[in-house]
């Protein structure tokens, strides 16, 4: 059986012009989280031009007069299925690695840009929770989906960082919202996003054996494009069976390499 072989893509995006790497030798490892708390991400890339290393040096370094923001964009899958992506967020740091190896290594943070400008809002007396994500998601350049219980608000007020409105949400509705790549989302504090489950056993990607945690749960399997942080998981473990059922993923760490082992997911999960 001929082997399907893993597939991941860099793209990096300055200025309004994406470029895209494939083919290099690549490492990248990052967490998400079902909170204001900023996605992250380190991808190492080796084997690329002087030329486009330096260029990526120099268009990311913090004394760049071009302020906008620079993205990086990680896509992963197989040669049978495609790629999905797996990650996007602003750029904070480019540097290269010791020779003999010249690495480039980015590190980024979802909506790092937006944790820096400064914005004031106010809206009417009373408010539609549904309608302040719309207008928050608009303020941010993201997709809302909104999975919550939409109740009144009253005297919504914020001033402070762009990114910090999505706390105020979480505060002001009681509810979890967060950021995933694109997207904005807001749902119920301890119910999974919809239609978002993934069946975990021994033969659908496990790897090693669930641990019990002071929380809940810790798994890791491999990468697929249904999982999503906030999502659930349902796992049927044949060696631990009394960790079995229904969990929220609170964590998801991904470490993911084009030329060596890794090409997992590891979730951090409460029971539901």
């Amino acid at each position: 059986m001929a082997l399907d072989l893993r597939r991941i893509r860099v793209g990096v995006e300055i200025s309004g012009r994406l470029q895209l790497y494939e083919g290099l030798r690549v490492r990248a490892q990052g967490t998400k989280y079902a909170s204001p708390t900023k996605n992250e991400a380190t991808i190492t890339l080796t084997g690329m031009s002087q030329k486009t290393r330096d260029y990526l040096l120099t268009e990311t370094s913090p004394f760049n007069a071009n302020r906008t923001p620079k993205r990086v964009y990680l896509e992963v899958g197989r040669q049978s299925g495609g790629m999905f992506r797996l990650y996007v967020g602003d750029i904070t740091s480019a540097e290269p690695s010791s020779p003999p190896d010249i690495d480039l290594i980015l590190r980024s943070k979802t909506q790092a840009s937006a944790a820096n400008t400064v914005v004031a809002k106010s809206a009417p007396a009373t408010t539609r929770l549904s309608d302040l994500v719309r207008n928050v998601a608009a303020d941010l350049g993201l997709a809302p989906v909104f999975e919550a219980q939409d109740i009144q608000i009253a005297n919504y007020q914020h001033a402070g960082s762009n990114l910090a409105q999505v706390q105020a949400l979480q505060d002001v509705g009681g509810v979890s919202a967060y950021v995933d790549d694109g997207e904005l989302i807001v749902k119920d504090a301890n119910r999974p996003l919809s239609n978002r489950i993934r069946i975990l056993n021994k033969d659908s990607g496990m790897v090693g054996l669930p641990k019990a945690t002071e929380k809940g749960l810790s798994v890791t399997f491999l990468l697929d494009p249904e999982t999503k942080i906030g999502g659930a998981l349902r796992v049927q473990s044949a060696l631990n069976p009394a960790l079995d059922g229904d969990y929220l993923i609170k964590q998801l760490k991904f470490d993911v390499a084009s030329h060596d082992d890794p090409f997992f997911y590891t979730a951090e999960c409460t029971r539901l």
